[in-house]
């Protein structure tokens, strides 16, 4: 059963999609799903999960992504980035680089931001995006996000470059938007570089061109192992018995368990040589102390 990781560094130009397609031809398997969509202008890490690892994107989506920005002020598109219209601006060479520098800072915490116009949220349904394209009024909601850090700042006005650390669901585009709005010249996103995804970063990335150029074999060995999605969760071991049970999706008994249970909403489960079973959560039991309850289970039931 091929099951594993592969993080891609993604070129400018294509999709996501694209990037999932041109994995799917060089594996020869339909299962493979990407853990947060950089768009086409964008570049960087990609990781893609293959197989039962793609049951496993949502603990990788929940982990913060880095990113090297380049903003630009003066000019503000429908769009927030370079290849929307420019709407509004003012000229930004009188701009003091230092209360640049201050107000892009201020944006770290919790803020409630409102995502672009053209971005794949949904409103009444439908696409915010393929609304915005038929001329009807899209008004995104303000949503709480968290930049956890901005560093790196360099103001080479009009151009501002900097790196941020932020949560799930934060738009960079949207904080080049606010930025030049705080300045009163506008401001939207140039270019923009993801440099880490979850636990994953360019140093183990491979360029798509270099992907799309191997041979089913040498892209199988390439596979990180699928459990690397679910590094950051507490892991617990069962015994033989216990593998039977989770593997038919049920709680193992106590005296199947080889670890302490924590007590948390995800934690993965292996079994006594260090095979990847399942994500379980740790719940009370109704007599007392934890059991494990398979969320997903990766494996096959005995005797399939």
């Amino acid at each position: 059963m091929l099951a594993g990781i592969l993080v891609v560094d993604k070129p400018a130009g294509p999709t996501s999609h694209d990037v999932v397609a041109c994995v799917r031809r060089v594996l020869g398997e339909r299962r493979v799903g990407h853990a947060g969509t950089l768009d086409p202008a964008a570049t960087g890490v990609l990781p893609l999960l293959i197989g039962p690892a793609t049951r496993l994107a949502e603990y990788l989506l929940e982990l913060p992504k880095s990113y090297d920005v380049t903003c630009r002020l003066g000019e503000e598109t429908d769009t927030d980035d370079a290849q929307g219209r420019v709407v509004a601006g003012r000229p930004a060479a009188h701009l003091d680089p230092s209360e640049v520098r201050d107000r892009l800072l201020s944006m770290q915490g919790v803020l409630e931001q409102v995502p672009p116009a053209y971005s794949a949220l949904k409103q009444g349904g439908e696409r915010l995006y393929v609304l915005a394209r038929r001329g009807r009024e899209v008004e995104p909601r303000p949503r709480p996000v968290e930049v956890y850090e901005i560093s790196g700042i360099r103001v080479e006005l009009p151009e501002v470059r900097f790196s941020v650390t932020c949560s799930r669901g934060t738009y960079v585009r949207s904080l080049c938007r606010d930025l030049g709005r705080s300045l009163g010249v506008g401001g939207h996103l140039a270019a923009l570089r993801r440099t880490v995804c979850a636990s994953f970063g360019l140093d183990q990335a491979h360029p798509l061109e270099a992907v799309a150029a191997w041979g089913r074999d040498e892209a199988r060995r390439r596979l990180l192992p699928m459990d690397r999605a679910v590094a950051h969760l507490p892991a617990v071991r069962v015994g033989p018995a216990g593998r039977a049970r989770i593997c038919r999706g049920a709680s193992p008994e106590p005296g199947e368990i080889l670890d302490p249970v924590p007590a948390a909403a995800a934690v993965r489960v292996y079994d006594a040589d260090g095979l990847l079973l399942a994500v379980a959560a740790g719940e009370a039991a109704p007599g007392g102390g934890i059991r494990l309850r398979p969320r997903k289970v990766l494996c096959a039931a005995p005797g399939k």
